[in-house]
């Protein structure tokens, strides 16, 4: 006598978190504004401002735009800002950093205002293996999120999951 297989975490309560569900898409940029500097060290603001007014900003339409500069120049901040401000018309959002960074600020600003009463009381696997570029600080993020509401969290897939939290019975 043959036994149905059953699937028991098709038929569990167990909740599976994806944070690349979350990935915001759209081109990632970076200035280095190095090369508007003199000798890539020395902020001139006339060559500087005037190096600014004659770039193409309309190519960052709709992207992720970090700011930084690759040399250790003394930057002031109003250098940043006058950037930013021809930006504004045209990117997604525009952040102060490396190319690396913006996929970490975007993830803290997304998982901030993230709901999560659905995860109430109920296990949950935050997945893992992604195939998009998650940053490990969405991660550690998630945790924070999700511990206060759910009964346990685990890492991982549902057939090979690491356990990391389980509420304790009061």
């Amino acid at each position: 006598m043959e036994k149905e297989i059953v699937n028991r975490v098709a038929n569990s309560k167990l909740k599976t978190f994806d944070l690349e569900d979350l990935y915001p898409s759209g081109e990632r940029k970076q200035i280095d504004i190095k090369d508007w500097l003199l000798e890539g060290i020395v902020l001139q603001e006339k060559k500087f401002r005037a190096a600014v007014e004659a770039h193409n900003w309309e190519a960052y339409s709709g992207a992720y735009v970090a700011l930084h500069c690759s040399t250790d120049a003394i930057i002031p901040s109003w250098a940043y800002m006058l950037v930013t401000t021809k930006l504004q018309p045209y990117a997604t959002q525009v952040i102060l950093g490396e190319l690396s960074d913006i996929d970490t600020i975007l993830y803290n600003q997304l998982i901030e205002k993230l709901p999560v009463n659905e995860y109430k009381d109920l296990p949950v696997i935050i997945k893992g293996c992604a195939n998009k570029p998650v940053p490990e600080s969405a991660y550690v993020a998630i945790v924070q999120k999700l511990q206060p509401v759910v009964k346990s969290l685990m890492f991982g897939e549902a057939c090979s999951s690491v356990p990391l939290y389980k509420k304790r019975k009061t």
